[in-house]
């Protein structure tokens, strides 16, 4: 009695094995497949993303080789920033950034927050004082001594927005 007790025992725990070791590597082979949908998705994004991004940095100097050739004695690289802090020391005055074409509406000054470097001639730039926001679209020009002048080509101030 003792001898079968052992073997019906020994037969239950082979089949609890066997079907432990059934359930664990079915569980392993779904999560495999579930991570490898995961990763092609996420590849896939990521594929999209940068297209995306590719796609909205086609106007910049960055990106333009035609631009780029305007600038044959220039290294643009160092040129862009040289640009923006032209641009952005403009913010200093008391009167707010005359490259804005904006007056002071209230207290605060309007001054230039971001800018985009378009290609060898064009900025396009926003601007605010805090209540009232803008664009504006600058002619930019780079003189042989390394001066760099701006001309306003258009600028718009947003209505007030009240919440």
């Amino acid at each position: 009695m003792k001898r079968q007790l052992y073997l019906y025992l020994f037969i239950l725990s082979a089949l609890v094995a066997a079907f432990t070791y059934m359930y664990y590597s079915k569980a392993l082979s779904f999560e495999m497949k579930k991570n490898e949908s995961e990763i092609k998705y996420y590849k896939d994004s990521i594929v999209g993303v940068t297209n995306k991004l590719f796609e909205a940095d086609h106007f910049s100097l960055e990106n333009n080789d035609f631009a780029k050739e305007y600038f044959v004695d220039y290294d643009v690289q160092k040129l862009m920033p040289q640009i923006k802090e032209a641009l952005l020391a403009y913010n200093d005055d008391p009167k707010g950034n005359s490259y804005t074409g904006q007056e002071k509406l209230g207290e605060q000054k309007f001054i230039i927050n971001k800018i985009k470097i378009l290609n060898h001639r064009w900025i396009i730039a926003d601007y605010s004082d805090g209540q009232y926001w803008g664009d504006v679209v600058l002619k930019y020009f780079v003189e042989k001594d390394g001066k760099i002048t701006f001309q306003i080509m258009d600028t718009f101030i947003y209505p007030k927005q009240e919440y």
